[in-house]
């Protein structure tokens, strides 16, 4: 899916964003220092496909930032030629906030992990979602602490067994796609680091959104949780299982489209059923652009821990004022009225003298 075929601007005419007119390639966005993640990590993936969006995007690198917080995926902004920040554990979205309030002439890019992001930096996320603040989310989930060893995380499965849950993790993981819905975000999507086409052309639609767009990236951690997704990679599980959501299309998979996603009766809710006995009619079409987000959530709780089925692509993308627009434009309406009074401020209504 296209940011045209969803009705969004293209990034060339985002406001404040300036572009170039002069060819950059992945090259120009390649940094000198040496890529350090183990042999086999998601992150390459992700990190070519970043590459190779942003010559595409017409905008000047010293106008794009990478803000991280802590952990394997944080070390994204030493990899990228544009400006970037390493930050601290969980704050990256509030830093980031900071910057794309300040400085409307710049891309701000996030990239954090699923331990970062959804721990220590839940609050942070959820907040900078709701408020729709213009920044691009990268969520690499691995469902594990990659950096510090192994533990299990947010996102880690109920009956894990890692370094820090020897007898299994008790704990009911997040799903990051319904906790950004439930947060009101305007963007939010999936994609998987191996599926390189796709998670382009997710990435760019998340790019042109005015506002926050937040992507889940299932990314496979070989050394602490190898295999992790490794269901969504082999041939025949992967068109079984894998719904790729298309705005205004019909919602079906399988090797052939046998299987489509149809509203039950007695509950309402989604479920899987074939083609060939509910007819093509019985279909949910999806609808990216629905400012109610009741049927992204209900595509958001499908499939579970075990990924049968996994849903990818854009659950939802709507327009609203992003939070940095609207307080710029604060700014200036408290400028053009003028000089304010400091001492009737000071002695207003509220004011209590204490003696």
């Amino acid at each position: 899916m296209t940011a045209i075929e969803l009705g969004l601007p293209a990034i060339g005419g985002l406001d404040g964003v300036p572009t170039t007119d002069g060819r950059q390639t992945a090259k120009d966005f390649t940094t000198d220092q040496e890529v350090r993640w183990c042999p086999g990590c998601g992150d390459y993936a992700v990190l070519a496909a970043v590459r190779s969006l942003l010559p595409a995007l017409g905008i000047r690198r010293e106008n794009i930032v990478f803000i991280s917080g802590i952990g394997c995926s944080s070390r994204f902004p030493y990899y990228m030629n544009t400006y970037g920040m390493h930050s601290i554990h969980g704050r990256a979205p509030a830093i980031a906030t900071g910057l794309a309030v300040g400085r409307p002439d710049l891309s701000v890019w996030v990239v954090t992990g699923d331990g970062d992001a959804l721990s220590i930096g839940g609050n942070h996320l959820i907040h900078t979602l709701r408020r729709n603040v213009n920044l691009k989310i990268l969520l690499f989930n691995n469902r594990i602490y990659g950096l510090t060893k192994g533990q299990y995380s947010p996102t880690s499965e109920t009956g894990k067994v890692t370094k820090s849950t020897p007898m299994g993790s008790l704990d009911h993981p997040f799903n990051p796609v319904s906790l950004a819905l439930g947060a009101e975000a305007t963007f939010v999507a999936r994609a998987l680091d191996s599926d390189r086409g796709h998670l382009t052309e997710v990435l760019r639609a998340a790019a042109e959104h005015r506002g926050t767009a937040l992507v889940e990236i299932y990314q496979n951690c070989p050394i602490f949780n190898d295999g992790a997704f490794d269901v969504l990679k082999e041939p025949d599980e992967r068109e079984r299982r894998i719904i790729r959501l298309r705005h205004g299309e019909s919602i079906r998979f399988g090797p052939d489209g046998e299987y489509g996603l149809i509203r039950d009766s007695a509950t309402g809710s989604l479920r899987v059923a074939e083609v060939a006995e509910t007819g093509e009619d019985s279909l949910v079409v999806h609808d990216a652009t629905a400012e109610d987000p009741t049927l992204a959530f209900a595509l958001s709780r499908l499939g579970g821990q075990d990924l049968d089925p996994a849903v990818t692509g854009i659950f939802r993308s709507v327009a609203r004022p992003a939070y940095d627009d609207l307080a710029r434009a604060q700014v200036r309406q408290a400028v053009n009225a003028g000089p304010g009074d400091l001492q009737a401020l000071l002695r207003g209504k509220d004011t209590w003298t204490v003696i």
